[in-house]
């Protein structure tokens, strides 16, 4: 083996384990309801290297990268078999994106991905690009995914190449490695952010569901839906209800969407949710929270004003700045929620709270007001309790 060739690959695979292997660190105070990480739990440079260079001195003297990855991001998540498991969103140099599975044994630091991405069946009418997978561990016995299918709409003029047409895609699996794909939800609108309830809701799978007129505009979509479907094989939404709605002038008035499926808790299922304003930068993505009832997940109880996450420094920078967005969250067996976000559609990082202090979140953050006025209110209220407390 050539002498440049070996100190290269040495030098390659000596940066690449020094990263994978990099202990995660705890930005403290916080704001005591959750607590970011120092550093991106997946990037670009997590993907292995055999899957970006070929490794053969004979064909690749000069070891130059075969084939580049420019992203890792918008994960699924679910704990299986004891490990935290992650469904990255990756893209390529090509604009194409793929999903892979990474694992980790303590959920913010060294993941890393199985040894093959993840083949996806296609549908008849093969998919363009496929992306931001929302994983469910259903009482059916199946984890199942749903998924953006995105294709080129076949009513745009010729020389139209950006117009694009969203499905969701579902697809079901008991290992990660192997996936039947299901048909694509059939629907009257667009489908871009579908997600699956865990439990059956009178018999029937349920799903919240985000409807809009075109690719990127939400149109006549009025927020996050939801549908009832007999026949997950043959998923329709036949009657969706707004359970979600957008609002002027907040977090949420261009468009939202579900994140992961929710948290069941005792006093409610736990919702996060995107919320997108536009803005002088353009698309403003951030988080946010709302609960609903336990004896009906379509029934909001709780829904905080304002955003839950918004990005913060580096955060704001990349391929689509100014952009949180999270489809994959895991709760432990200790009440440990680990939040799994992405920033500017670029890179995936973690936060840690609770059900606990999400529950306490949701129950007393006040809701939107709507107005300027109400807002003075709240925090006028806030300080007057405040007052009286220390006045005793």
């Amino acid at each position: 083996m050539d002498t440049s060739f070996s100190r290269r690959l040495n030098k390659l695979n000596e940066d690449y384990e020094l990263l994978i292997t990099r202990r995660n660190k705890i930005i403290e105070p916080g704001n005591g309801i959750f607590n970011r990480f120092e550093f991106p739990v997946l990037t670009a440079a997590h993907i292995p290297l055999f899957w970006r260079y070929d490794l053969n001195p004979a064909d690749n003297p000069l070891l130059l990268e075969r084939i580049g990855m420019n992203a890792a991001f918008n994960s699924g998540a679910i704990k299986h078999n004891g490990k935290y498991l992650l469904i990255a969103r990756v893209e390529g140099y090509d604009r194409k994106s793929f999903f892979a599975v990474a694992e980790s044994p303590n959920g913010i630091d060294n993941f890393r991905f199985r040894e093959f991405p993840v083949v996806m069946p296609e549908t008849d009418d093969p998919d363009t690009n496929v992306y931001d997978m929302r994983l469910t561990r259903h009482e059916d016995g199946w984890i199942y995914g749903t998924f953006c299918t995105e294709r080129k709409d076949p009513n745009a003029p010729k020389h139209d190449l950006s117009s694009a047409v969203a499905a969701t895609g579902i697809a079901r699996t008991r290992d990660f490695d192997t996936w039947e794909r299901l048909p694509d939800l059939k629907s009257v609108s667009q489908q871009r952010n579908v997600v699956l309830h865990p439990e059956f809701v009178n018999g029937k799978y349920a799903f919240y569901t985000r409807p809009q007129d075109g690719f990127i505009d939400a149109g006549s979509g009025g927020g996050i839906g939801w549908a009832l479907i007999e026949d997950i094989t043959k998923a329709e939404t036949r009657n969706e209800v707004i359970i979600d709605h957008r609002y002027y002038h907040t977090i949420k008035e261009l468009k939202n969407g579900e994140g992961p499926h929710p948290i069941k808790t005792p006093k409610g299922w736990l919702h996060l949710a995107h919320g997108v304003r536009g803005c002088a930068a353009g698309l403003r993505y951030v988080l946010y929270m709302y609960m609903t009832a336990l004896d009906d997940p379509a029934r909001v109880i709780a829904q905080p004003g304002g955003y839950f996450m918004a990005p913060e420094g580096e955060e704001r920078i990349g391929d689509v700045s100014n952009v949180l967005f999270s489809n994959g969250w895991i709760a432990d067996d200790d009440g440990t929620v680990y939040i799994y976000y992405a920033s500017s559609d670029t890179r995936l990082h973690v936060a840690v709270s609770s059900i606990e202090k999400l529950t306490d979140y949701c129950l007393h953050t006040p809701a939107d007001g709507f107005r300027s006025a109400t807002s003075v209110q709240s925090i006028i209220s806030l300080i007057k309790k405040n007052k009286e407390y220390f006045s005793k």
